[in-house]
C-alpha cells in the first residue's frame, strides 16, 4: 500500500502544470505582437525579468545627471526590441536584444568589476584606442573605446584566435595581430 501511495504521489507531481514565467509588465496591456510573444514565452519572460532587475540596479548606480538620459535610452530600446516583429526569427531577435541590453546595463551601470584596460597602437589613428575584456559575462564581452566613442561587442565562436562582434564593430585577434573594423573603418593594431 505504501508503495502504491508513493507512486501515485510521484505521478501526481509530474501531472502538475509547470509554472509559467511572467514578464515584468502587465500582459493584459501588451501593445505589440512582440510583447504578446514575451508574455507567452518562458525564456523571453525570464529575460524580461532579468532585464528589469538589472535596469533597476544600474539606475541606482547612475549619477542623477544621467538618469533622465538612461530612461530615454530604455524607452528607445523597448521600441527597438518591438521592431523584432520584422525579423525572420522573432524569438531569437527578441532574446538577442534582451541579452545585449542586459550586458550594456551591467557594464555601463557599474554592476561588473571593470577589467584592466589594454591600450592599442593602431595604424594612422591619432585618437587613443583601448579595449577591456569582461570574461565574467556570458558570452564574454569587450568594451572598445576610440576617442570619446565606446562600443560593446560579444565574443563569437572561432576556430583559432579571438573574435568579438557588435553593432558597427568587428574585433579579430590572431597570432598577435589585431584587426578592427569600426564604423566601416579598418584598423590594424598591436597591444602596447
Amino acid at each position: 500500500m505504501k508503495g502504491k501511495r508513493f507512486s501515485l504521489t510521484l505521478l501526481s507531481l509530474f501531472a502538475l502544470p509547470t509554472l509559467a514565467a511572467t514578464p515584468s509588465f502587465d500582459c493584459t496591456k501588451a501593445s505589440s505582437s512582440v510583447e504578446e510573444l514575451i508574455c507567452s514565452n518562458n525564456e523571453l519572460a525570464t529575460l524580461d525579468n532579468t532585464l528589469n532587475t538589472v535596469y533597476k540596479q544600474a539606475m541606482a548606480n547612475y549619477p542623477s545627471t544621467e538618469k533622465k538620459q538612461q530612461k530615454a535610452m530604455q524607452r528607445g530600446w523597448i521600441k527597438g526590441r518591438n521592431e523584432c516583429w520584422k525579423s525572420s526569427d522573432v524569438p531569437s531577435c527578441v532574446a538577442d536584444n534582451y541579452r545585449d541590453r542586459i550586458l550594456e546595463l551591467q557594464i555601463t551601470g557599474g554592476l561588473l568589476k571593470a577589467p584592466e584596460t589594454i591600450t592599442l597602437q593602431c595604424n594612422n589613428e591619432k585618437q587613443p584606442v583601448t579595449v577591456a575584456f569582461y570574461n565574467q559575462t556570458d558570452p564574454s564581452s569587450m568594451v572598445f573605446t576610440i576617442g570619446d566613442d565606446q562600443l560593446i561587442a560579444q565574443q563569437q565562436p572561432t576556430a583559432s584566435g579571438i573574435h568579438y562582434s557588435g553593432q558597427n564593430l568587428e574585433y579579430i585577434e590572431h597570432q598577435g595581430k589585431i584587426d578592427i573594423t569600426y564604423m566601416a573603418k579598418k584598423l590594424h593594431c598591436l597591444a602596447q
